[in-house]
């Protein structure tokens, strides 16, 4: 039998081990913290029609915060052409030692994530996020969800049905948890399937169609069969000692194109240029590259052939995400595309410039944990000196991340060329659809093609937009002025856009057979635009990066050409194209600015179809390199 003294001996020890907190004694839990924005949208209104089964495999993402408010100064300060630390980028690996999110914080959360029961835990080169996988039951019960199957826009997704929930323990170093739903479009702006165009014309006006009459006319111009790439080069005033020589671009796609420098080779022959150098070229395929499948196909030709058109004698960098990796509807594998340019060799990137024909969402309310994760990827890319251009979008409304202050939205242009290749005009995207009736009448369809563009609803007017964006414009929608897309803009309209060249298997076993057709969207804008500004970039001692500011310091200094509405004085003939590709056929009304359908417009000045304009030839890339 213990004495008294003995027990009360014990007792003490206990006591003292449950203050050091002593293995085998149960301790209060941390209080879980939800984590805002963290479920889509669209998943509070719509029903939930079943239950994801208990055994399947989810991988997600814990995205890390790092030094926010520092990564905020850096980039604004680097991106400033009147601050003196102008162009002074940092390297990846200094921008994590210093922005980004520590060694310590890392492995906590890598920590949580284990002892909850997550295996294959890992983390990004550059502690960006940790990723981990996990059955449906061991997430829900980590993340305080259920994640149950929506009926939304007549398609069944998967989504957690509220907020995550993490331990007060590592909350405060969690920006966003990506990968627990599917609630999110297509990310790409692509145009239509490839089909024929019987009586395009290869230039604009060269061939007409008899229709019905409207606007006191029975005979409108055919859709350009696409314009080539020495077309394309005139009309922006690209020269020959401007090439991009020795700048690297990347083009973010998902797979990989069929023979793609095979090509682009055969295309720039029958366009004109001068033949590609496979030096020059390059891909890099991330996981399991294309084999399950190319979802960017079309996208990847109009990127590279354009971008090239604009910039010859650059560095093509076409970066294939994931195309198995459908987390997200594909956004991760994205995101990881971006990342590894971003980490590079941890002393550089991997290029200075990227192109994106893409998008996480068409609107900000998609999925807001895309909003804070995209805005830490873009203060990264400023940080490091790489700029980053985003189509703005094919239809009306403001879309993501092409409205974060530090992309660079790139709107789209409806551009009239003659025979000579001499400009007759160059007006906003909005094409409106007319379609003729047997009895002489049009049926109004409405817009159906048109460049994206407005007030975000989300981000706050950026200073380099003060004094240059109409407040009529930052405050639509909004009490305060607002964030405004597109910045700038190029050659979008599907019906006067470019011809993009295709390599295809023959028929049993036959010889490759390749063929060209017309398209257009932002797809097409991003890569142009990027393409011109590497060949400004050509030779200069440090990378343009994120240029918005610059941009919009060189508004009134003549680098841009104004794109400006079609008035009373514009010749009927540029107004109208018939379109016999589309089913059923239609005349497009070009410049439709109906405020029925959209608020945006074409205007003198910033405009919320064009931006600050196109860029203006030998005087863009003068003005651009006056700041070194």
């Amino acid at each position: 039998m213990r004495s008294r003294t003995r027990m009360a001996a014990v007792a003490a020890g206990l006591v003292t081990a449950l203050s050091a907190g002593g293995v085998g004694v149960a301790q209060a839990a941390p209080t879980p913290v939800q984590i805002p924005g963290s479920v889509n949208a669209a998943v509070a209104a719509a029903p939930a029609t079943g239950t994801v089964p208990a055994n399947q495999q989810l991988t997600v993402q814990l995205w890390l915060k790092g030094n926010q408010a520092g990564a905020e100064a850096l980039a604004s300060a680097v991106s400033d052409p009147k601050n003196p630390a102008f162009r002074q980028y940092t390297s990846p690996n200094a921008y994590t030692a210093r922005y980004g999110a520590s060694a310590t914080t890392a492995s906590a959360v890598s920590s949580w994530l284990t002892q909850q029961g997550f295996s294959q835990v890992k983390t990004d080169a550059q502690r960006a996020y940790v990723q981990a996988s996990a059955p449906a039951s061991t997430v829900q019960q980590a993340f305080a969800v259920q994640l149950k199957k929506f009926a939304v826009a007549g398609k069944s997704i998967m989504s957690n049905d509220r907020d995550v929930s993490l331990s007060s323990s590592i909350a405060n170093d969690v920006l966003a948890v990506t990968g627990l739903n599917n609630t999110q479009p297509k990310p790409e702006f692509v145009a239509a399937p490839r089909t024929d165009v019987p009586n395009c014309s290869n230039y604009f006006g060269q061939n007409q169609q008899t229709v019905p009459a409207i606007g006191g006319v029975t005979s409108v111009p055919t859709r350009v069969c696409g314009y080539n790439g020495s077309q394309l080069r005139t009309a922006y005033g690209m020269t020959n000692a401007n090439t991009g020589k020795g700048v690297t671009v990347a083009y973010v796609e998902a797979g990989q194109p069929d023979k793609m420098f095979k090509t682009l080779t055969t295309w720039a022959r029958a366009g004109g240029l001068p033949a590609p150098r496979s030096a020059n070229y390059s891909e890099l395929l991330l996981g399991s590259g294309a084999a399950c499948g190319n979802p960017f196909d079309i996208e990847e030709q109009i990127d590279i052939e354009s971008g090239y058109a604009m910039a010859p004698g650059q560095h093509e960098l076409m970066v294939g995400a994931d195309s198995c990796d459908t987390r997200d509807d594909g956004n991760q594998a994205l995101f990881d595309a971006l990342n590894v340019v971003l980490d590079g060799t941890g002393n550089s990137p991997l290029a200075t410039i990227a192109s994106n024909s893409w998008g996480p969402a068409t609107d900000e309310t998609s999925d807001p944990a895309d909003i804070p994760v995209m805005h830490q990827i873009l203060l990264r890319a400023a940080g490091e000196g790489v700029g980053m251009y985003f189509a703005s979008g094919d239809s009306p409304g403001v879309g993501t991340p092409q409205d974060d202050p530090y992309a660079i939205g790139v709107g789209s242009t409806s551009l009239g060329l003659d025979a000579g290749n001499k400009r007759l005009f160059e007006t906003g995207w909005s094409t409106g659809e007319q379609v003729p009736n047997a009895d002489g009448t049009y049926t109004d369809n409405g817009i159906q093609d048109g460049a994206s563009g407005g007030a975000s609803t989300v981000f706050d007017e950026p200073a380099y937009q003060r004094g240059v964006v109409p407040n009529s414009m930052a405050t639509q929608g909004r009490k305060t002025p607002g964030r405004v897309v597109p910045d700038v803009s190029a050659e979008g309209d599907q019906l006067t856009g470019m011809s993009v060249g295709f390599t295809e298997p023959g028929t049993n076993g036959g010889p490759d057979v390749y063929s060209t057709d017309p398209f257009g969207g932002a797809s097409l804008s991003a890569p142009l635009f990027a393409g011109m500004v590497a060949a400004a970039q050509q030779g200069q001692p440090r990378a343009f990066g994120f240029a918005n500011p610059l941009f919009y310091l060189l508004d009134r200094g003549g680098a841009f050409r104004d794109v400006l509405p079609f008035t009373a004085a514009t010749p009927v003939a540029y107004r109208f194209v018939y379109n016999s590709s589309a089913s059923p056929a239609y005349v497009g009304v070009l410049d439709d600015q109906n405020p029925a359908e959209t608020k945006q417009v074409t205007a003198r000045g910033y405009d919320t179809m064009t931006g600050l304009g196109t860029p203006n030839g030998q005087k863009f890339i003068n003005e651009l390199r006056l700041f070194g």
